[in-house]
């Protein structure tokens, strides 16, 4: 498996301190419809000896989850995985969570040592949109069912050019991962089913990332769920959480409720040889930035993933 990383921004000082940590791998965000700003990341990337592994975040799929797609969305994806296998881009990071993103009620929650994380609370969503000013999930109501049918005509389009240019699907779980959110169903929030969408379009293309924090709060037992869903695991957000979907917050990597190295061993008896990547980092004390995303906690993750790699190699 390879030591993979998102950077908030993609400058020349954070990737000089990821490759100096060992980080091989580089996430990047959909760049829109012109390549050339991949190329341009890639080509950065590789001036510090990293490399573009995987596109992750911002997709132009918003109306393909609510079926109410024009044609505009379904080229643009298709035009993506084409782009991205031309810059050796072989990973695209996706999630189905309909109106909304991954939803967190407070960025401030002390930690450790004064360290702060995020958290979400159930009971506090309706208060948290409020005081942030933040608009309530956009576009028409679907259900479950609906979604799962604009879920299997989302595949059906997308993995013959993925097969076709070597691009690989990886689904993120609902983030937190309830049935339902703000009036809205949503569909990827058990592990059954993952193991469903697997099923729906039998392809090596169409693969599952596994992100520990989200099925860790499903209160499932994380190595033997990596061991269950096995092969289809392509792409890995190596992070951890106390509490279950409804209440909830993120760790330090060492101080979780996972035994995190027993997670590590889980990887390697699969076989899993792609991008693992730390996700929503404590934030320090002193940084600025986007909560769970910024540099200082990635350099202790970076660390403490690197050793479980070595502890637990063949």
């Amino acid at each position: 498996m390879r030591l993979g990383t998102v950077l908030t921004p993609i400058n020349e000082t954070n990737l000089q301190l990821a490759a100096q940590c060992g980080v091989t791998d580089l996430t990047a965000r959909y760049f829109g419809s012109d390549v050339a700003a991949l190329i341009k990341t890639q080509r950065l990337a590789e001036s510090f000896g990293l490399k573009v592994t995987v596109v992750e975040g911002y997709l132009p799929i918003e109306n393909l989850k609510l079926g109410i797609d024009d044609g505009t969305e379904l080229r643009a994806m298709k035009t993506l995985l084409v782009q991205m296998a031309d810059c050796g881009v072989n990973l695209l990071c996706y999630n189905f969570m309909a109106g909304a993103d991954w939803v967190r009620t407070r960025v401030d929650l002390p930690e450790r040592g004064g360290a702060t994380v995020t958290q979400f609370r159930m009971a506090d969503v309706e208060r948290a949109l409020s005081l942030n000013s933040a608009q309530p999930p956009s576009g028409p109501l679907v259900t479950a069912t609906q979604l799962w049918q604009n879920l299997d005509r989302f595949l059906n389009e997308l993995l013959p050019v993925a097969e076709r240019v070597g691009v690989t699907l990886a689904m993120h779980p609902d983030d937190p991962p309830l049935p339902e959110m703000l009036g809205r169903a949503r569909i990827m929030h058990c592990v059954e089913n993952f193991e469903r969408l697997v099923l729906m379009v039998p392809s090596s293309r169409n693969a599952i990332c596994f992100c520990q924090g989200s099925f860790a709060t499903m209160g499932v037992d994380i190595p033997a769920t990596i061991r269950r869903l096995g092969k289809h695991i392509r792409y890995v957000h190596f992070r951890d959480v106390r509490g279950g979907a409804t209440d909830f917050a993120e760790t330090f990597h060492d101080n979780g409720p996972t035994d995190m190295a027993a997670a590590m061993r889980a990887y390697r008896d699969i076989g899993f040889d792609g991008s693992l990547r730390p996700d929503h980092v404590p934030m320090y004390i002193g940084e600025e930035g986007e909560p769970g995303y910024t540099m200082l906690g990635r350099l202790f993750a970076y660390g403490y993933i690197r050793g479980l790699m070595h502890a637990t190699a063949p």
